[in-house]
């Protein structure tokens, strides 16, 4: 038997096996099995030699009270307790998923509504980017005016003012940072329609499971064979 066949089966007879058994004898109960090297074994009380493997208390009729075993090592409990986490962990995960559909559903109740509210996000990206468009707009028209001036230095633009060409570094870098800007603003809607994508395949599914369900009108007596 491998290891986790025998964690589960010894985690079903574990939980009836207190400490105090082992060191008390039983007042009317009788212990057997059979050890590893095949003998069988009675006793007043759990047998230790039978620890890695399963033994019942028979009543004084012969009847059979309770099965008791194996039990667990150290390692085993370990895997166990490692798999009840695992289990819990997965539980959770789905109660949070289920949550997140019914917060989806109760915010989109429909294709319409998913779709608005991603036009809108999308909106208030592109009034970022025309306010960035329009200030680069007035960059470039600054710009046009330091080269002018520049016209005069043109055979030497060493000679050029230090302020000048302080003007013309600060306005080339402020293009710039808006042009880096632009490109971020258009990650960021190439990310606004990737997640309302993945919503919309959650919800699609959703409320075709929600079209599945037949609603009865008011008074409409019960299907065929309900109570």
């Amino acid at each position: 038997m491998g290891t986790s066949a025998r964690i589960i089966g010894a985690a079903v007879w574990a939980t009836l096996v207190v400490a105090e058994v082992w060191a008390q004898p039983s007042s009317s109960g009788i212990f057997t099995c059979v050890d590893r090297n095949g003998r069988r074994i009675t006793a007043d009380r759990p047998i230790p030699e039978c620890a890695d493997r399963e033994q019942k208390e028979l009543s004084p009729s012969g009847t059979v009270r309770r099965q008791i075993g194996p039990t667990l090592t150290e390692v085993e409990r370990a895997e166990l307790e490692q798999q009840r986490r695992r289990e819990a962990e997965e539980r959770n995960r789905q109660l949070e998923e289920r949550r997140r559909e019914r917060a989806l559903l109760a915010r989109y109740p429909d294709k319409a509504a998913h779709d608005a509210e991603r036009a809108a996000a999308l909106s208030q990206i592109d009034d970022l980017m025309t306010i960035a468009h329009k200030r680069i707009g007035e960059l470039q028209a600054i710009r046009k005016g330091y080269d002018t001036e520049m016209e005069f230095y043109k055979k030497d633009p060493t000679k050029a003012p230090v302020v000048l060409r302080r003007r013309i570094a600060e306005n080339e870098e402020d293009i710039a940072e808006r042009q880096r800007y632009l490109v971020t603003q258009e990650q960021e809607k190439r990310r606004v329609h990737q997640r309302f994508d993945a919503e919309l395949a959650t919800l699609q599914r959703l409320w075709e499971a929600q079209r599945m369900v037949p609603v009865l009108p008011l008074g409409a007596p019960p299907a065929s064979g309900a109570r």
